[in-house]
């Protein structure tokens, strides 16, 4: 029975290395020129990029075995009910001088900026995992047609964790996207799912591109990276500011609360409009993940004027109910006089005239309470 027992977990463990090792889905690894300029940055020492401040990550074994106890006896962590969207619905007009979002939730949008199309995380997959029946997207009325998306001039990539970089979503992509824009590192995924290296940019933190009259910066986030089980920080993370004529926007990616905002607000702020991480936190990792009363803090601290919760919505990855996060947020902005903008998922909206919505996700929760 043990010589059985040994070889059985023998073959399982072959069998798990020879999975990450071959399936496209975990991405590649950086060489060449894109190695060297890895190498070449402040951030990354001993083979690892690094974070601006010291960032713990690391659980023993009584907290995961108590986190996981926490998470199956959570309660709301989903929604019962598909979330209402409005794919195709909202202000349809086009005004170069104006600038539209569309929500897809969690944090992808379509960004349409002084003639250019954007896409910011475009994870519009169904699972954030590498096999497809895990962490699976919460129901929405009507699927995310990624199909229908096209005419795309830049995709924006803030890290590569499964949330944000999407093996499928970038496959399907690729052939109506002109350039990727993405932090060091990251370029490697994207081209052994077939992208070009010729349409690729890598950048550093506070290093800069243009996209026609678009600035493009990439800058620092306090997060980690990895796709497998032996890359973690093998690829940099980061937040970036897109700074156009008439609009001047902040994307958090994902990010603990740390003195990066304030040193971004300083040099580029202040901001028309933040799309700010608020949700799938935890007081265990709350070096990697903001609350949302820090959500509220680092708005203000890149003097950011208007805001939205990003983040949240899509899929269900710490303990707190699906709710929790855009509930908190507003409950702070309201402390603080923040505006908030919290539009349907799909909904196309003018971030020069929009005011402050309906609570959306209060009908799914009556509809749940209803139902039973």
């Amino acid at each position: 029975m043990l010589k059985k027992l040994i070889t059985a977990v023998l073959l399982l463990t072959a069998a798990v290395v020879l999975f990450v090792n071959c399936a496209p889905q975990f991405g590649g690894k950086a060489t060449g020129i894109s190695l060297d300029k890895m190498k070449n940055s402040r951030n990354y020492k001993d083979g690892k990029f690094v974070n601006l401040v010291e960032t713990s990550m690391d659980m023993g074994v009584g907290s995961m075995l108590e986190t996981m106890k926490e998470y199956f006896q959570k309660v709301n962590g989903t929604p019962s009910q598909p979330l209402p969207v409005k794919f195709g619905e909202g202000d349809q007009s086009a005004v170069d001088s104006l600038t539209y979002l569309t929500w897809f939730g969690h944090s992808a949008f379509l960004l349409e900026m002084e003639g250019q199309r954007i896409l910011l995380d475009p994870m519009l997959g169904k699972a954030a995992s590498p096999v497809p029946f895990m962490i699976n997207r919460f129901p929405y009325e009507e699927k995310i047609d990624i199909d229908a998306i096209e005419d795309i001039d830049a995709v924006i990539i803030s890290h590569d964790h499964y949330d944000h970089l999407d093996h499928s979503s970038i496959v399907k992509l690729d052939k109506v996207v002109n350039h990727f824009y993405v932090p060091l590192g990251v370029g490697a995924h994207l081209q052994r799912w077939g992208v070009k290296a010729d349409k690729i940019t890598e950048l550093d933190w506070w290093q800069d591109t243009t996209l026609e009259h678009i600035k493009l910066v990439c800058t620092p986030s306090r997060h980690f990276s990895g796709r497998g089980l032996t890359d973690r920080n093998a690829t940099l993370w980061s937040s970036w500011v897109i700074q156009g004529s008439h609009t001047n926007l902040y994307f958090s990616g994902d990010s603990g609360y740390a003195g990066h905002f304030k040193q971004i607000g300083e040099k580029f702020g202040p901001f028309d409009f933040t799309l700010m991480e608020c949700g799938q936190y935890n007081e265990k990792w709350a070096q990697i993940h903001m609350m949302p009363e820090e959500t509220l803090q680092a708005h203000l601290d890149v003097k950011g004027k208007k805001m939205m919760p990003i983040h949240w919505g899509a899929f269900e990855l710490a303990m707190h109910t699906w709710t929790d996060p855009v509930e908190r947020l507003l409950t702070a902005a309201d402390k603080h006089n923040v505006e908030v903008v919290s539009p349907f998922i799909g909904e196309r909206f003018s971030l020069n005239g929009m005011e402050p919505q309906e609570r959306w996700w209060k009908h799914v929760l009556n509809r749940q309470v209803a139902s039973k």
